[in-house]
């Protein structure tokens, strides 16, 4: 080897090290990489910062955001409650969401089938009080397992197929992946619900100073408006929206006249609900419930979309104190709604314009983005740690999923690449006001962003200092000595080796040809070893890196690097178990 070879080698090895002892955050080390990378000269000074431009970084930030405006919509948390009301087991909860975006992943890209489930294993989470971790990696895995499935599903299906046809003349067509790619979901798919417990429980790195914001009693009021999904129903069918986090403290008819809120009450047009509970509890309530929190004090000329709720405690010196909203005339003279109350140790049980504010009660106030820190000064508040609080927000209903479909069947019908698609319905979802401009850069996850663009040039060092051509070279010398499922065996775990370093797409360019020419010499048809390739390429369950499904889940789920060997091994272990013994039926050798 060289000295560039053996400096790449060695930069990867340590840099792996380092990510699993996790001792420093993995954009730090992946930084650190390419620093050192750098000044060893096995990456030019002239591609030091070409990940950035990279698509898998533009893939992975679109994907994340348009995950982002899904959830902000809470569509996916509606259709649990309409389909699955009863699901609360969390193995089946699991079942569902694999199953789901395993078939999915099949007819589109599986990122854009897992950023479709993604808003549904936290509402799921949630609803079985557990960290949203143990759904996030298995249904990443069961993705990557759907893609394999057919040509359109992921990225080295498409490649191999148009390596094939420059080989051979003929593509693989759409579903000569299937019987392999199908009997690896199953077997996969089963794994994975057996044995998800293998995934450490984690909780989103960053999130403890939200997390200790633990606020269970807000008081707010609403309103059963002409179009609300309860107009009708009983108190009992508007809290089974909730998920049994938010109770109904008191109905008030008629303006005037206060009913106890038994669960057979029947709910009318006009009438106002006291609801207390947590903030999410509420938003997901009101939202899914089609209530009005600000009745008619939101004019229609205003601008939703600079509209913010925000929480904030009043402190000793404000204004507010000894005051009502009712009094203080709050909407007409400054703009702002108070949209809910919660005091330490006290259950509220008055409308809300007619609390009597005291020193360090928690308040939500709706008003303009830019007037509110303002706002906040005059009525001598202090803002809580910043998180989202949706209640009262408008919503976007189907729009967000709308633009997401349109962006998957673009990609599926090969009218744009992926990477334009994506980012495409990012742009949308904040030109059509489904998340607000203010929080666009909180829906994307930066650690993990430069983590990808700066190990992208430093995984590409093996390829440019000719190190997967000493891969390939020892590879061709140790078939020569292996059977036939022995050699098929050895593509296939090579092919799963590189991918982490090269992405699955560069993957199948370098090994493919590798593949075909280590075929012939041993005197076997090609087709069993480039449908190898494809799959070890695309079965990256080891590392968060290698493929962006993995990368997407990373950051919400809370993992670590050395979380996903302890259920990827074992499964990959069992996929080449399965695939080898198919491809050899499938694809006859000889």
């Amino acid at each position: 080897m060289t000295t560039p070879q053996i400096l790449s080698f060695a930069v990867i090895a340590v840099m792996m090290a380092a990510f699993v002892w996790g001792r420093y955050r993995y954009d730090l080390v992946a930084a650190a990489a390419l620093l050192v990378s750098v000044a060893v000269g096995i990456v030019p000074f002239d591609q030091m910062f070409s990940g950035f431009s990279d698509d898998i970084v533009i893939i992975v930030g679109s994907a994340l955001l348009v995950s982002a405006g899904i959830a902000r919509t809470g569509i996916m948390e509606a259709a649990i409650k309409r389909y699955a009301p009863n699901l609360s087991g969390v193995r089946t909860q699991l079942a569902l969401l694999v199953i789901t975006v395993t078939i999915l992943s099949a007819f589109v890209k599986n990122i854009g089938a897992l950023a479709i489930m993604i808003p549904i294993a936290f509402q799921f989470a949630r609803r079985s009080n557990i960290s949203p971790s143990v759904f996030l990696m298995p249904m990443s895995f069961g993705s990557l397992l759907g893609g394999l499935m057919t040509q359109v599903g992921t990225s080295p299906n498409i490649v191999v197929s148009r390596v094939r046809e420059q080989l051979t003349g003929t593509p693989f067509t759409m579903f000569d992946f299937t019987p392999v790619g199908a009997a690896l979901a199953v077997a996969g798919t089963i794994f994975l619900l057996f044995f998800y417990w293998l995934v450490p429980v984690r909780v989103k790195t960053g999130g403890a100073l939200n997390e200790a914001i633990d606020i269970k009693n807000y008081l707010t009021e609403a309103v059963i408006v002409a179009d609300s999904t309860v107009l009708g129903k009983t108190v009992a069918d508007l809290l089974k929206l909730s998920g049994g986090d938010a109770r109904v403290t008191s109905i008030l008819r008629n303006r005037t006249m206060r009913m106890t809120p038994l669960p057979d009450a029947v709910l009318k047009a006009d009438d106002i609900l006291l609801l207390e509970g947590d903030p999410e509890a509420l938003d997901r309530l009101v939202s899914q419930a089609r209530l009005s929190v600000t009745g008619d004090r939101q004019g229609a000329e205003e601008d939703n979309s600079d509209i913010m709720a925000i929480e904030a405690v009043i402190g000793e010196s404000s204004s507010l104190i000894g005051w009502t909203a009712q009094r203080l005339a709050l909407y007409d003279r400054f703009k702002v709604n108070l949209l809910a109350v919660s005091r330490r140790g006290e259950r509220l049980d008055r409308r809300l314009a007619e609390v009597r504010l005291r020193l360090g009660d928690v308040i939500v106030l709706q008003g303009s983005a830019a007037a509110m820190p303002e706002v906040l000064r005059e009525f001598g508040c202090l803002p809580l740690a910043e998180r989202a609080i949706l209640l009262g927000s408008v919503r976007k209903g189907i729009v967000p999923v709308a633009v997401l479909a349109a962006a998957m069947a673009a990609t599926a019908l090969g009218l744009l690449p992926v990477p334009v698609a994506f980012f495409a319905a990012a742009v949308a979802m904040v030109l059509l006001k489904v998340i607000p401009v203010r929080e666009v850069y909180q829906g994307l996850d930066g650690p993990i962003l430069v983590m990808l663009a700066a190990l992208i040039p430093v995984s590409d060092s093996l390829r440019s200092t000719g190190a997967t051509q000493i891969i390939a070279g020892e590879l061709a010398r140790l078939g020569d000595v292996l059977p036939a499922a022995g050699a098929l065996a050895l593509i296939l775990v090579a092919a799963m080796a590189v991918t982490p370093f090269l992405n699955n797409a560069a993957t199948v360019l370098v090994m493919a040809p590798i593949a075909a020419q280590f075929a012939g010499d041993l005197g076997y048809r090609p087709e069993a070893f480039l449908m190898a390739v494809a799959i070890g390429a695309g079965s990256d369950f080891l590392t968060p890196i290698g493929h962006q499904c993995n990368t997407l889940v990373m950051g919400p789920g809370g993992y670590r690097f050395s979380d996903y060997p302890r259920l990827g091994l074992p499964l990959s272990f069992l996929v080449i178990a399965v695939a080898v013994p198919m491809l050899m039926l499938v694809w006859p050798m000889r």
